[in-house]
């Protein structure tokens, strides 16, 4: 399965690219929109402080077990 990911213009049901790129004749797939408009005001600094902590060997690598999970085989 692959995917292309064009900008597009939604007009009263009429899809049209916003870039250079082609719309492909026929095609199925998931339409995601994208709001415009963005948050009413910006996140809290801090908003999960206290709320975990960062272990100290947090750089520490990855037991071997662990690493042979992300091994292609």
């Amino acid at each position: 399965m692959s995917y292309l990911t064009i900008e597009v213009e939604i007009d009263h049901g009429h899809v049209s690219p916003k870039g250079t790129e082609a719309l492909p004749e026929k095609a199925s797939g998931l339409l995601t929109i994208l709001s415009p408009t963005p948050l009413s005001q910006p996140r809290p600094i801090g908003l999960a402080q206290g709320q975990f902590a960062v272990p100290s060997d947090f750089n520490a690598p990855l037991p071997e077990d662990v690493l042979q999970t992300f091994e292609c085989k």
